[in-house]
């Protein structure tokens, strides 16, 4: 039997660079997720798979915020907050997800701040001479 995938190798990331992110989707995720007062009363199973939605969206939005702030002199501000948050951002999706509300409003809460660094980074970015 033959394989109909194509394997790609792009170390640099310029095709995923290309695709846009599917922010609408995402905002409304975070949106409705951040909407809960209380438990929602979800099963593990369900809070698990949210979380395992926006930690793909968190990471594909920190990825865009890392191809911005290289955008930038080594020594500008923005892009040395922005490597700081880029840090904790790795430190907070390398915990293990957990079948929690809990667990769910966090991971949207940092998909909400990599989505506010990326625009304010964009806005900076745009005003700077390229590197």
């Amino acid at each position: 039997m033959t394989s109909t995938h194509t394997v790609l190798h792009d170390p640099q990331g310029r095709i995923e660079a290309e695709l846009p992110l599917d922010r609408e989707a995402h905002q409304r995720l975070v949106t409705a997720v951040l909407g809960w007062s209380g438990d929602p009363g979800l099963h593990e199973g369900e809070y698990q798979q949210i979380a395992l939605q926006l930690t793909a969206a968190a990471r594909a939005v920190a990825d865009d915020v890392r191809r911005t702030a290289d955008r930038l002199p080594a020594d500008h501000p923005a892009r040395i907050l922005a490597e700081h948050i880029l840090d904790e951002a790795g430190r907070r999706l390398s915990k293990a997800l957990q079948g929690t509300a809990d667990c769910v409003q966090g991971r949207a809460r940092l998909c909400r701040a990599l989505y506010g660094r990326l625009d304010r980074l964009t806005e900076v970015a745009a005003s700077c001479p390229a590197v």
